[in-house]
């Protein structure tokens, strides 16, 4: 599988881009001006409320061939066909503390199933019509999208794809997401993505509140960590068609459709700091004890989705990559552990430390809040009886958690 990417990027995190298909279809000095260049229509996308503090405040402006309102009635999707949850209630899920593993999950073989309808939510907690918690999702693909285009109305969607790359056609441009990188649409963006290695598998999380941002470092100091000069948001790319189209809207968990006779992808250009973005785990900056004992998991940080409580998020995403390991006195996988969090962890690659042989790439665990967790007994048996000599962990290996 090559994983050579042709597409050209905006490098940074949060930053206000400016992005042109065309010379000059950017306005110069306003927004919405009598008539845009080459006839263009200006359209607002925002990602917070107006009013929100400037420092916070997300939105983005389109430069486009015809307005996203050009499309027929939105109508309900079929609900045979898709597999997801918005509401998570007694009604609608079955809460269990008990600890769960799941196998690989399955590609279909033989069906024609795409992005959208290879979606099937795995769990989650509070509810998408209340903008307050969050979904797990998993997708298991054998077919690109043809003319349709999927949003989320009711949050940030990260994407870690685990087999297969994702050429993903978004309003701001194309990314090229490979397993051992993410992908972060966030509500309200239109996507539609191709498998160019075909069948695909990997995972999704969607919150549904707030919005993904880079960890505070508190005393590690200015640099460490996932580095903001590492996150890579599309530049302008359009297409200009009179084709139908279907625009898959997921909204208060349910899916509508409409359709339109054109492309969505027909923005020219953009300018703004509400945008998709990629990154490649590779480029974490690890951290970790030195001396003795564990640093908490939470060293481990990418993204978090804060909370309005300080210091405790909706979600955050967790990897757990390859490092040195030379802490002595230290028993080193990791800890027995009973958490106020819940940890939904995937296996992208290789073996995960702490069950070696027992969690397999593209499958998944889930241990709820309080629900005691840790190494299995063979892992307990090695880590007490070797030699702690310094080494290294987790090579060619990449798990990750999702921790709400």
């Amino acid at each position: 599988m090559s994983t050579s990417d042709q597409y050209i990027y905006q490098s940074g995190f949060g930053n206000h881009f400016s992005s042109e298909a065309l010379p000059g279809a950017l306005p110069v000095g306003q927004n919405t001006p009598q008539v845009c260049p080459y006839g263009l229509y200006a359209e607002q996308l925002s990602g917070t409320a107006f009013t929100v503090a400037r420092s916070s405040n997300q939105r983005t402006w389109f430069y486009r061939i015809r307005p996203s309102a050009m499309h027929r009635p939105f109508e309900p999707y079929n609900k045979e066909s898709h597999n997801m949850v918005g509401t998570f209630d007694t009604r609608t899920t079955e809460p269990t503390p008990t600890q769960i593993r799941w196998l690989p999950f399955d590609i279909p073989s033989t069906e024609h199933v795409d992005f959208i309808d290879g979606l099937h939510t795995i769990g989650g907690a509070g509810d998408a019509a209340l903008k307050s918690g969050l979904a797990v999702h998993i997708y298991a693909a054998t077919a690109s999208m043809s003319k349709r285009a999927f949003s989320s109305s009711d949050g940030d969607l990260l994407i870690v794809p685990q087999q297969g790359r994702l050429d993903i056609t978004t309003e701001f441009g194309p990314l090229l997401v490979a397993p051992n990188e993410i992908a972060v649409i966030q509500r309200g963006m239109r996507f539609s993505v191709a498998l160019p290695d075909g069948p695909s598998r990997g995972y999704m999380l969607e919150v549904f509140e707030s919005h993904f941002e880079l960890p505070d470092l508190g005393p590690i100091g200015a640099n460490g960590l996932a580095n903001p000069r590492d996150f890579q948001t599309p530049t302008a790319k359009y297409e200009h068609t009179n084709d139908e189209w279907h625009i898959v809207n997921k909204y208060q968990g349910e899916l509508f459709v409409a359709a339109q006779d054109h492309s969505p992808y027909d923005v020219v250009a953009w300018h703004g700091n509400y945008a998709p973005y990629k990154y490649d785990l590779a480029n974490f900056a690890v951290i970790n004890s030195v001396s003795f004992d564990h640093v908490d998991p939470s060293i481990f940080t990418v993204l978090t989705c804060k909370s309005a409580h300080p210091g405790t998020a909706v979600a955050d995403f967790v990897i757990f990559p390859p490092r040195f390991e030379v802490q002595q006195h230290t028993f080193r996988p990791p800890y027995f552990h009973r958490n106020c969090m819940s940890e939904f962890m995937g296996l992208i690659r290789g073996e995960y430390e702490a069950k070696q042989g027992g969690f397999l790439p593209g499958g998944a665990s889930l241990h709820s809040m309080m629900t005691p967790h840790g190494p299995d007994s063979q892992t307990v048996e090695r880590a007490t009886k070797r030699d702690l000599l310094p080494g290294r962990v987790a090579d060619n290996t990449q798990s990750f958690m999702f921790e709400s």
